[in-house]
């Protein structure tokens, strides 16, 4: 018995002092804290203020802090990390065990993780969150996002308006299309529509603001950006979503890397002998997904150039089968994020037919 004891106090120093479990609210928090030997010493409410916050985990300097991704969490880790404190962020898509628990609550929340936490932190699947700055960019990006959703929201209703009385407005791009719509509103709804296209016109002012700020931010803090649109397809906003999102190219040891990463796989669920075929995992930051599927339609369009990317997809279409193109345009996008870690990475000028001219 003695040497039993001896054990697992020997164990028990390889846990850190405290463990802290975090349950993010809006207003308020709930903590418990656990110490070395799995007991639960402390369980509070602090209110989600950084004044609040140091108050609290000044008394426990240097512990092990969990908390799961959500709205405070960049801020609150970025807090934490700088008074000291070992901070893990739990990726609440990997960690099912907290929303599928049968007796959820706050406090079971902030246990549950100061638990997982304090055994093994690698069972929390750790993210790591960009940098202050990097959010502060990014921002910018994401609003330009919500004008341009805003607009097509518009222009779809006005459409839909004009259609319903027997009309039709003319095929045109979206910054042009309150000056090409306007002539063909119909007379009866043309006082109702009019605010809409005045909107969509400021809208579209708007967008062209952000535009220049996006080309400005790339060229004067972002340079490296400019590698990256080497590649035909890849824009301003798709080079500088890229940077943000992944901020230190050298976090991925390997390119190949980059495409899990931003859930462009197959998800994987091998069991025995079968091994179905199944969707991608559309894990990581699905704004930035969304830009490079984009980039592999334009790729794989009818104005793209000839290009390594482009004979890559074509030769997964030609295949045939169900969903052939749309295996090809993911296929291309994940093989997009590659090459612009890659690029990112060595510096080197694109070369388009770069496996074309080697196989020559």
């Amino acid at each position: 018995m003695k040497t039993i004891a001896k054990d697992t106090d020997n164990v028990s120093q390889e846990f850190p002092m405290f463990t802290i479990g975090l349950d993010l609210g809006d207003k308020r928090c709930e903590t418990v804290v656990i110490d070395r030997h799995g007991k639960a010493v402390c369980n509070d409410k602090i209110a989600t203020r950084s004044h609040a916050l140091q108050k609290f985990f000044a008394h426990f300097p240097g512990a092990r802090v969990v908390l799961e991704v959500g709205t405070h969490s960049p801020w609150i880790s970025r807090l934490l990390a700088g008074m000291g404190m070992d901070v893990v962020i739990a990726n609440p898509r990997k960690v099912r065990l907290i929303g599928q628990n049968e007796r959820k609550s706050d406090r079971v929340d902030a246990e549950l993780l100061a638990r997982l936490g304090r055994v093994d932190p690698q069972l929390l699947f750790p993210i790591r969150h960009r940098g202050e700055a990097a959010q502060a960019d990014l921002a910018l990006l994401h609003s330009r996002e919500a004008l341009v959703r805003c607009r097509t929201r518009l222009i779809n209703h006005a459409r839909g308006q004009v259609k319903a009385l027997g009309g039709r407005l003319p095929a045109c791009s979206a910054p042009a299309f309150a000056r090409k719509a306007a002539p063909h509103l119909p007379e009866v709804i043309s006082s109702v529509l009019g605010p809409i296209l005045a909107e969509i016109k400021w809208l579209t002012t708007e967008i062209r603001k952000y535009d220049y700020k996006v080309e400005l931010l790339c060229a004067n803090r972002y340079p490296e950006t400019a590698r990256l649109r080497q590649v035909q397809g890849v824009g301003p906003i798709t080079a500088l979503a890229y940077v943000l999102t992944l901020e230190d190219p050298a976090r991925f040891a390997r390119s190949r890397k980059v495409g899990p990463y931003l859930g462009l796989v197959s998800r994987q669920r091998d069991s025995a002998d079968s091994r179905p075929q199944l969707r991608i995992s559309k894990t990581g930051d699905e704004y930035l997904r969304r830009l490079l599927v984009n980039c592999a339609h334009y790729i794989l369009g009818p104005f793209a150039p000839d290009c390594d990317l482009r004979r890559y997809g074509e030769a997964i279409a030609h295949k045939g089968g169900k969903n052939a193109k749309k295996r090809a345009v993911v296929a291309v996008a994940r093989k997009l994020a590659v090459l612009l870690h890659r690029l990112w990475v060595d510096g080197q000028p694109y070369e388009h037919l770069r496996t074309f001219a080697m196989a020559a």
